[in-house]
């Protein structure tokens, strides 16, 4: 439905578009819940939403649209931007590359020639990502990472103590990876913070609308469309979103760039927000994945919507963006 605006204006055909795929897809049973992380394997499969903003504040939605789920590694493209700010992108270039993996998004694996992890969009890479944020000692960097996440949405964010914990808890694959990096000078000494940080990052709690205006932020040059307010630096946009369309997707990121072509970002909380640039933020919310931890309901219904308003970035037929 249609939640800002005079619903005399909002185009009907767009809205049923949305209501339609939720009723096509919300009988999929294909895919199964994160289990590696106790927490999220507590999840009710059926749960189901999806959500576009439009980059004049406009936001249309059905389904599950207040269930509150841990935004897990879609933080790793706001991390990222924090960093750049922090250090500016000639910095964070050195520290963190931007290739695709071809790899799963937690696979042990280093650019050692560079001396720097792949991409800042697998778990390695976003680690030291994170490493880079500015603060003096644990809280003052957590309640910077947390006041970024509040400009982008709009309102206070808080972290799941209960998810953080199991993350904190069983997250030894990770703790291999910050190991190994130190152990190639590729972070610095104090990783136990930083892996603190990471994981209470990933277990900041979100609902499909404000990931659907996280996406919308990105999409307007950094500038939230509803509250007017500027979360992040318009000329780092183009980082973000670079990385997001090549790597966001971890090793089903050429076949969404062929098949949905936007920037993207999943996480294994069941969600995945999309960037149209300059018209609209898309997220949906599906907790069962696929092999390659992606919703398997939130990539269907992504397919749908590039194929059925053309939003594909190399579209060029009539149908182009027609939705706006």
């Amino acid at each position: 439905m249609a939640t800002q605006g005079d619903l005399e204006t909002v185009p009907l055909p767009f809205l049923e578009v949305l209501k339609d795929l939720h009723s096509q897809y919300k009988s999929l049973k294909e895919g199964a819940v994160a289990n590696y992380i106790p927490e999220l394997a507590k999840v009710n499969p059926d749960l189901f939403s999806i959500c576009i903003v439009t980059v004049d504040g406009q936001i249309y939605e059905v389904g599950d649209l207040e269930h509150l789920f841990t935004i897990q590694s879609i933080s790793k493209v706001f991390a990222y931007g924090l960093a750049l700010e922090d250090h500016g992108r000639d910095y964070v270039l050195t520290r963190v590359g931007v290739e695709p993996t071809g790899d799963a998004f937690n696979a042990i694996i280093l650019d050692e020639q560079s001396n720097r992890p792949l991409n800042p969009m697998v778990n390695a890479g976003a680690i030291a990502t994170t490493s880079l944020i500015k603060g003096a000692g644990a809280t003052e960097r957590l309640n910077r990472m947390l006041d970024m996440f509040k400009r982008y949405i709009g309102h206070d964010v808080f972290v799941d103590i209960s998810v953080f914990t199991s993350e904190r808890s069983t997250g030894h694959r990770n703790r291999a990876m910050a190991h190994l990096m130190l152990n190639f000078g590729m972070i610095d000494q104090n990783i136990e913070e930083s892996l603190d940080l990471y994981f209470q990052q990933c277990a900041v709690m979100v609902n499909c609308r404000d990931l659907a205006v996280m996406a919308a932020t990105l999409a307007n040059k950094g500038i939230n469309p509803i509250t007017q307010e500027q979360a992040v630096k318009k000329t780092y946009i183009k980082d973000i979103l670079s990385v997001m369309y090549t790597c966001g997707m971890y090793n089903f990121a050429g076949e969404w760039a062929y098949k949905v072509g936007i920037p993207a970002k999943s996480g294994v909380c069941g969600g995945i927000m999309a960037v149209v640039p300059q018209k609209m933020g898309i997220a949906v919310f599906s907790p069962p994945l696929d092999r390659r931890g992606n919703s398997v309901r939130g990539v269907k219904v992504c397919e749908e919507l590039s194929q059925q308003l053309g939003l594909h970035l190399f579209e060029c037929s009539d149908k182009a963006s027609g939705c706006l």
